[in-house]
């Protein structure tokens, strides 16, 4: 009988060892997945705002050229008057 228990308490142990870490696991990974996914998100924010710098700063760039153009184009119609 005394056999038979210690059998018993030995697989006991065992299937509790070997069930339990699982949860931890499964825990760690979910955090590790989410932290992942966070720093993706931040990385493409990022990277759409670079972008959106870039084009506004694009369009300044068009804006003084036509208005540079346009100065241009006045003085030529206008010419020097006498």
């Amino acid at each position: 009988m005394k056999k038979l228990f210690a059998l018993l308490v030995v697989a006991g142990m065992v299937a509790f060892i070997s069930c339990g870490p699982g949860k931890d696991k499964a825990k760690e990974q979910a955090v590790a997945d989410s932290l992942k996914k966070d720093s993706i998100m931040k990385d493409s924010i990022a990277k759409a705002e670079q972008a959106l710098k870039v084009a506004d700063s694009l369009k300044q760039v068009a804006l003084k050229d036509s208005l540079k153009n346009d100065s241009i184009e006045k003085a030529k119609k206008g010419g020097k008057k006498k």
